[in-house]
């Protein structure tokens, strides 16, 4: 995955419309699809909660298989790369510890895994207005490059792929 630049006005206008648009359609959807089973198969006792969970279920997998079909479309290129991006930054904080460990070893891959993830994470945090730990990744960045230095590096982003993670 490379980095690339968002507009974060476009990025926040559709993170915005999309999260309240499954919002709406949830409620909206499930309250529809009960409402209509509940008028069609009564139940004398008043208990409805399995038709009350049944219409959640399927309008949430419903809204989750748009949201899945329509994930190519222009309007949801930013949406949907900022998702893929923290799917691709929480694989790297899941294996932090072994990276962190081949990286005091001068391991060009482990270094290269933390370079890709301090820039990620400033992209997503810049993107959500998380300004306040960007000074702890700024820190962070500082020692990264001592180590590159120290190991004679030099690290890009851009020649990150996440098939070295397999070696953590």
């Amino acid at each position: 995955m490379q980095l690339i630049d968002i507009d974060k006005a476009r990025y926040r206008k559709h993170l915005k419309i999309v999260f309240i648009s499954c919002a709406v359609s949830l409620a909206v959807g499930s309250l529809a699809l009960s409402q209509t089973l509940i008028a069609i198969f009564p139940n004398e006792s008043g208990s409805h909660f399995h038709w009350n969970l049944l219409g959640v279920v399927v309008s949430a997998v419903t809204i989750g298989w748009l949201l899945n079909k329509y994930r190519k479309h222009d309007y949801m290129r930013e949406v949907t790369y900022v998702w893929e991006l923290k799917q691709a930054l929480n694989k790297i904080t899941r294996k932090i510890r072994k990276i962190e460990a081949a990286a005091l070893e001068g391991d060009r891959n482990a270094l290269l895994a933390m370079q890709f993830s301090y820039a990620g994470s400033r992209l997503v945090w810049q993107l959500d207005d998380n300004t306040l730990t960007l000074d702890a990744l700024v820190i962070k960045q500082h020692e990264l490059d001592r180590l590159a230095e120290k190991f004679h590096l030099t690290l890009s982003v851009d020649d990150y792929d996440e098939k070295i993670l397999a070696a953590f």
